[in-house]
Order: C-alpha cells, then sequence, then structure tokens
C-alpha cells in the first residue's frame, strides 16, 4: 500500500500531492491550486488554476479582481484529479472555510484541515469531524496556556465598557475577513440593535456576508466622530491618521493573542477581547481524540506542544515545518 508521504508532501511552495499533481495553500504561484480558506496566508493570487469552496472563490475575486487565476472551479462533491479524488467539507474558520479529504485509490485518507474552529460561529457553517488514517493539525494557539473563554463573555466586557464610557468611541481592531462580521453577529447575538460603524475597508467584504444570507444589522461607514460609538476597524488602521480623528477613543482588538498580556500591552489596547477563530488547546486535543486518525501531522504554529501530547498518548505525530503561514495579513 502506499505510503501518506508519497500521497501528500511539503515543498517551498507549500503541501504538495504528485499523484493529483497539484499543491494545497500554497505560499507561491502554482499550476494547480486546491485553496482551504480565502484568509490572504492561505490564499494568494498567480496560480494556473485553483479548486475552492464557492465563498472562497467569491472572496478571492473581491480581494484580488476577478482575475485573480487563469482558471476556476467551485469544488462539490468527489472530484477526481489523477490517482486520488479530493472533497471539500466545512472547517467551521471563516465563510467558505473547508477541510480537504484525499482519498487516494490507495493508500490512507488524509484530511488536510487548513485553519479550523469548533467555537458555535454564525458567519460560518460548523466543522465537520471526518473519518481519516492521518489528520494535519494547525497549531496556531498549540499550547496549554491557550484557553479561550466564551466569545458572549468577553462580547459583554464590551458592553459593559461602553456603558462605563458612554462619551468615548469603542474602536475596536478585527481582521476584515470573517473576525469582522463575527463580531458584528456576536454583538446582535447579544442584543445590540444600535448601527455599528465600519473603517471603510470593511464595507465590501461584510456586504458580501449580507449577500450570502447574513444578518448583520445596521453598518455604518465612519470616517470621523460624527458616526456611531461603536466602530470596528482592521487593526492597521490604529497606525494611521484615521485614528487620530477620535479623542480619546476606547482601543479594543478581538483575537486570541488578546490572551497575552504583553500582547495587548504592545498594540496598547486598552480592551483585549480573546476572540478566536482557531482551535484552542483544549478544542485541538479534544478534536485529535474525536476524530482518532493513525498519525497526526502538526503544522503552523506551536507544533512542539502537539508533538509532546500525542507522544503522551500514544498516538504517532509530526511537524511538517511549512513556513508562510501567519494570522492574516493587514
Amino acid at each position: 500500500m502506499i505510503r501518506a508521504e508519497e500521497i501528500l508532501h511539503p515543498r517551498p511552495e507549500g503541501l504538495y500531492c504528485p499523484l493529483g499533481d497539484f499543491f494545497i495553500d500554497p505560499i507561491r504561484p502554482v499550476e494547480r491550486a486546491l485553496i482551504t480558506h480565502a484568509h490572504a496566508d492561505h490564499a494568494r493570487a498567480g496560480h494556473g488554476k485553483v479548486l475552492a469552496s464557492r465563498q472562497t472563490l467569491e472572496i478571492m475575486a473581491i480581494r484580488y479582481g476577478e482575475d485573480f487565476a487563469r482558471e476556476t472551479q467551485a469544488a462539490e462533491g468527489e472530484i477526481a484529479l489523477g490517482d486520488v479524488s479530493a472533497s471539500f467539507h466545512p472547517a467551521g474558520h471563516i465563510l467558505g472555510s473547508c477541510q480537504i479529504r484525499l482519498l487516494p485509490k490507495s493508500g490512507p485518507r488524509i484530511v488536510v484541515s487548513g485553519d479550523y474552529s469548533r467555537r458555535p460561529n454564525p458567519v460560518c457553517a460548523p466543522f465537520t469531524p471526518l473519518e481519516c488514517e492521518v489528520f494535519i493539525t494547525e497549531a496556531t494557539f498549540g499550547l496549554p496556556v491557550f484557553r479561550h473563554p466564551d466569545p458572549a463573555f468577553e462580547i459583554a466586557k464590551l458592553l459593559r465598557s461602553m456603558e462605563e464610557f458612554p462619551d468615548r468611541h469603542h474602536l475596536i481592531g478585527g481582521y476584515a475577513l470573517g473576525k469582522t462580521q463575527r463580531l458584528i453577529a456576536l454583538l446582535r447575538a447579544a442584543g445590540y440593535d444600535a448601527p455599528i460603524g465600519l473603517h471603510g475597508a470593511l464595507i465590501r467584504l461584510c456586504q458580501y456576508h449580507i449577500s450570502q444570507g447574513i444578518d448583520l444589522g445596521h453598518l455604518v461607514r465612519v470616517d470621523d466622530p460624527s458616526g456611531p460609538r461603536l466602530v470596528i476597524a482592521p487593526p492597521s488602521a490604529f497606525s494611521t491618521p484615521w485614528v487620530q480623528r477620535f479623542k480619546d477613543p476606547v482601543i479594543g482588538y478581538a483575537s486570541g493573542w488578546m490572551g497575552i498580556r504583553a500582547r495587548a500591552r504592545q498594540r496598547r489596547v486598552e480592551l483585549p477581547l480573546v476572540i478566536s477563530d482557531h482551535v484552542d488547546w483544549p478544542e485541538l486535543t479534544g478534536t485529535l481524540q474525536e476524530i482518532a486518525p493513525q498519525e497526526v501531522w502538526v503544522t503552523h504554529g506551536t507544533e512542539d506542544g502537539v508533538l509532546r501530547w500525542c507522544a503522551l498518548n500514544q498516538l504517532p505525530a509530526k511537524p511538517l515545518r511549512l513556513v508562510g503561514y501567519e494570522d492574516e495579513p493587514e
């Protein structure tokens, strides 16, 4: 029987499948790419052919232009690619995000999870556990110290701050794709029905989510302090003159990394909100126990912690040592 390493292995461009002659989430332009989701550290422009979920393709077109690839194909069902079939399944990370399961004609089934989350997310389909012999997991928060709180608790913290400081704008940093829309949906679920201000860079992707049937309520583009008291902006906006238009704002930032106080201080964040679209330590290890693969491959993150856990649980594991994957570029 063919070994897993012969089905999929790392190359400088990314994970490569010689049986189908394609890459998964390549960081350099390639002839054929399968894309798990549309964050810019996984989805690059310039490939020859791109296979991804319909929503991922549409978001890539918004971000990069309609000609981001020479040819595109929306993933539906099992797709034959040479001597392997690929299928796409929800990852629970952002809208359109998918795990990719590879089914060779002979050999182990491999699931490339991409970035994934096990928390309920109102703006995307939930993670689907898949049977497989090899499971490739991210390790963004792959240490026992990372235990994310309930997002509803963090939203309540934001609303309390707005009550405590009613005369100060609350400017909350959130990535344009996924985090912004999830923040808005969480606020609406908590009963906040007032208009929410948006930095101009966030408008188009929010409009796309609305077009996909996701109710985000009343949103207003904000260019000055005359708009809503609650404003969401990309993190990069806080280092531009845009933020200087607001007098003494409360600066917040929504990220799993806000659980590290030093990171919050580094960014001069007064209101850190620990809201992540990645699995934390209990969710990561719980997923491995639930899926029960024969082998785990670990990528982009603190791989050593996950490898140690696997060793203690007698689960064969190895690091992929892929480079080029970071947080969503701003």
